[in-house]
């Protein structure tokens, strides 16, 4: 995965941009020695690193558009940061970049209640959006598994989902309004607290643009009512395929839970191992979880019930109190984690038909056999949102090719059954080079037109998402 050779130009004025930098900014604000911006070399996809030319930690949106300001006019690329939660690399510098973390702005600048919004400053992370409202009886939907630490600037970057949003949909669905500040420092205002906005959907073409536009300062999500009661269920089988099959039952029966996750035996071990979660010792595990009235909680688990019973299950278990169900989630939100502690892994995100879940679980595992790597899944499996973790060894040489081809045959497989190449994690550098797989010339070229009109000199995050001899002519204006 190869990053643009730096510009020269820039290297050599580093002191000079720097001091411009400082001199727009607040003392302490701007990171230039090559020890601390060190942490800035790489986000969560850590096996590829860059230290960036300086860092910069604004601290409010006027703040962000003078040093975009500076950048421009200095022809500096900029790759805007979130948390660096990223699992595709799309806060991965280059070496003449200027990264800039909105981290330093989380304040919530507004909340309304009777109509059911909050505005926050983008640097806020997600669960802390929550957080902010919940004594109210109110909550944010989107809950991806980095919820304790991703920002709300990197959800909208990749337009991130979670484990609930089979029922309440991803953050595009949640957004209502953003401040964007453009790279040439002009701050833009798009949507806003009102259902829908006039004129083209500007925000629908920001959510997931992964952070190539503009860089997002503020944001206004739309938070919901808690509903009266949620109950989770874990139903274990004793194959990945028959597990698919039943998910695919439920989505078809029309029943529409809040959540169904799935887990394959190498993550359930992993998890219970991590959070003593009590999960049953099979093969393939799913997380069902229906929310409302008890009423309603127990007419719809009983159709999952018959659902699940015609596929002969391992188990069927209810949680029976508050702390068992959180303990069950906690499980499920540690996947990432406790694999991690047992393992070197690559975690990738493509999203199939929840049709093609048996079809698609069976070709894991045997391309998994081909090429000697283990395959722990656990994903979003109500809206087909899938995410492999492919086990390597970071220190045997060769392994991260091996892992690195695999993972491209796996995605190949998504785009193959009617699927895409992401649901939530971005392309960023990971899959930039697969786009060609799912778009054609004339698509891209569509959607780089749309870069050239909010970026023209294209220096945000001018690295990603297109397949960088696509996008030469264009970053060497």
């Amino acid at each position: 995965m190869d990053l643009p050779i730096a510009d020269r130009s820039v290297l050599e004025r580093k002191a000079e941009i720097v001091a411009r930098l400082r001199a727009a900014m607040a003392d302490g604000a701007v990171i230039d020695d090559p020890a601390e911006t060190r942490a800035y070399e790489c986000d969560a996809l850590a096996a590829y690193r860059c230290a960036p030319l300086a860092v910069v930690l604004p601290g409010s949106t006027a703040e962000v558009a003078a040093v975009l300001k500076v950048c421009h006019e200095e022809r500096v690329p900029v790759v805007p940061r979130g948390a660096g939660t990223s699992l595709a690399g799309g806060a991965l510098p280059t070496a003449d970049s200027v990264i800039l973390g909105v981290a330093r702005m989380n304040r919530v600048l507004d909340v309304d209640y009777d109509n059911r919004f909050i505005r926050v400053e983008a640097g806020r992370t997600n669960l802390s959006v929550t957080g902010a409202v919940e004594e109210e009886g109110f909550f944010y939907a989107p809950d991806p598994s980095s919820q304790l630490a991703c920002a709300i600037a990197g959800n909208i970057a990749m337009n991130s989902g979670g484990a609930h949003c089979l029922k309440y949909g991803v953050t595009t669905n949640n957004l209502m309004g953003v401040t964007l500040v453009t790279m040439e420092g002009t701050v833009v205002e798009i949507g806003g607290a009102h259902l829908d906005a006039g004129g083209y959907d500007l925000l629908g073409v920001i959510c997931g643009s992964e952070g190539q536009l503009g860089v997002v300062t503020e944001a206004v999500l739309r938070i919901l009512p808690k509903p009266e009661g949620a109950r989770p269920v874990l139903i274990a089988f004793g194959s990945n395929e028959v597990a698919g099959a039943c998910v695919a039952d439920i989505i078809k029966a029309g029943v529409l839970p809040v959540a169904i996750e799935f887990m394959d035996r190498p993550c359930i071990h992993a998890c219970e191992a991590f959070a003593h979660a009590g999960y049953p010792d099979c093969e393939a595990l799913l997380i069902v979880e229906v929310e409302g009235a008890e009423a309603e909680i127990d007419e719809q688990l009983g159709l999952i019930r018959q659902i699940a019973a015609r596929h002969d299950p391992v188990e069927f278990r209810e949680s029976r109190s508050a702390e068992e169900a959180q303990k069950i989630w906690l499980g499920r939100k540690s996947a990432f984690g406790a694999v991690g502690q047992i393992n070197d892994y690559m975690c990738l995100d493509g999203t199939i038909p929840v049709s093609a879940l048996p079809k698609v679980l069976k070709r894991i595992g045997e391309m998994s056999r081909d090429f000697g790597l283990d395959v722990a899944n656990v994903f979003h499996a109500g809206d087909g949102n899938m995410h492999p973790l492919i086990l390597y060894d970071a220190n045997k040489p060769g392994d991260l090719e091996t892992c690195e081809a695999l993972g491209a045959e796996i995605l190949k497989l998504c785009v193959e059954v009617g699927g895409c190449l992401t649901g939530e994690h971005g392309v960023g550098i990971e899959k930039r080079d697969l786009m060609e797989v799912q778009y054609s010339a004339a698509d891209m070229e569509a959607q780089m037109r749309v870069k050239d009109v909010f970026d023209p000199c294209w220096l945000l995050n001018p690295a990603k998402v297109f397949p960088l001899h696509m996008s030469a002519g264009r970053r060497a204006r």
